[in-house]
């Protein structure tokens, strides 16, 4: 049996990666999936203390953020397909201003 801390630790590592991501890329769909990657590490705390305790919340937990997960793809990847459109460019940098 793994305990609990190794879940923890790895949960921890996942959204250091994933906040980098988000700090470090200027990529709109790299930012968007360092996002993901930090949903899904809370997603993994959330069952490592469902597991540790014996509750079934912490799963109902889980399956709440991956139905907002899946709603921000799938909403994200609609931003980025109309900003690439009128932008010709994915740079977060490029794009800050949308008022032209």
């Amino acid at each position: 049996m793994v305990p609990l801390n190794y879940y923890l630790i790895l949960g921890a590592l996942l959204f250091s990666v994933g906040a980098l991501g988000v700090i470090l890329k200027r990529n709109l769909i790299t930012m968007f999936m360092s996002v993901e990657l930090m949903l899904n590490s809370a997603n993994l705390t959330f069952l490592a203390f469902a597991r540790e305790w014996n509750q079934v919340s912490g799963q109902v937990l889980v399956f709440f953020v991956m139905v907002v997960a899946a709603a921000e793809a799938a909403v994200g990847l609609a931003i980025v397909i109309a900003t690439y459109k009128n932008r010709k460019t994915v740079n977060a940098d490029e794009t800050a201003s949308l008022r032209d």
